[in-house]
């Protein structure tokens, strides 16, 4: 089977505490390589500078990408983590990604600063079987010190399958960050809708909202946890075509990734230790009528 990944490549300046680590990172990155754990050929459509290092390491990895190489330098974010708040700072941008059609069981677009024009996604859509979206990269601004923050945004999400929103997110998208923000999100016609708040994964379908609960334990980076996340969800709904399956996957992704308390790519989970907390979530859901 195989995913399209839309998102730029990126790389991190990550701070946490005192000590700071480089890393390429961006949800094309995460998301990618959560995608071959599943075993899914990954079309990855990007941009990215002559500055980004690891172009083998996608190839290494066997992620196609075609005329990604960009005559501006890489999207570059510093990242500043104090437990599990963040702050970015937007150091680059390269230029907006190019759409051309592309046959792929399911599309993940992920956005991290405005690199899919309106019009670029309406392509995708028009394209797309199954469509995941985080849409972090569309409410994203920055103030005079380049300091990201996210500003109210009016995204069209028809033709979307899935949203992926954190709290802060949903009131941008729709003025709420509650259960409200779940329905208002469903209005616009989004089959599945999940809100993740730090540990509390909230997923309404239809007229039930179905949670799970990460074990709370000592966080370290939590960069690229979202894209594992989504990669994760978007997978295993193609493959089991279960949404109840595919959101304990991508609570155990998640959760796998904290538990190697590795920074960075090195976080990214195997498929074994996802499988053993998919099983242990999925006997753990619980669910409420709204």
């Amino acid at each position: 089977m195989k995913i399209a990944l839309f998102s730029h490549c990126a790389i991190d300046t990550i701070t946490i505490n005192d000590s700071k680590y480089e890393q390429i990172g961006g949800a094309a990155c995460y998301g990618g390589i959560t995608a071959k754990q599943f075993k899914f050929d990954v079309e990855l459509v990007t941009k990215f500078g002559s500055d980004f290092p690891h172009k083998q390491y996608l190839s290494d990895n066997k992620i196609n990408f075609e005329n990604a190489l960009s005559e501006k330098d890489t999207t570059k974010f510093s990242i500043d983590i104090v437990d599990s708040e963040r702050t970015l700072t937007l150091e680059n941008q390269c230029e907006p990604i190019e759409y051309t059609k592309i046959n792929a069981d399911g599309f993940l677009v992920s956005p991290i600063f405005h690199e899919i024009s309106p019009e670029t996604f309406e392509k995708i859509k028009n394209d797309s079987n199954f469509l995941l979206l985080d849409p972090q990269g569309f409410l994203r601004r920055t103030n005079s010190e380049k300091k990201i923050f996210l500003e109210n945004t009016d995204v069209d999400l028809s033709k979307v399958n899935t949203i992926k929103v954190n709290p802060d997110e949903a009131l941008h998208l729709t003025g709420s960050s509650d259960n409200e923000a779940l329905r208002l999100l469903q209005k616009k016609g989004v089959e599945h809708v999940i809100l993740t708040n730090k540990t509390e994964v909230s997923m309404l379908v239809k007229d039930r909202i179905y949670s799970i609960t990460l074990p709370n334990k000592l966080i370290h980076d939590i960069t690229g946890i979202g894209d594992i996340f989504c990669a994760a969800f978007c997978c295993t709904m193609l493959k089991e075509k279960d949404f109840l399956w595919a959101l304990c996957f991508a609570g155990g992704a998640a959760q796998a990734a904290l538990d190697s308390k590795d920074v960075g790519l090195l976080k990214i989970p195997k498929k074994g230790s996802i499988e053993t907390n998919a099983s242990y979530f999925y006997n753990l859901i619980k669910y409420r009528s709204i």
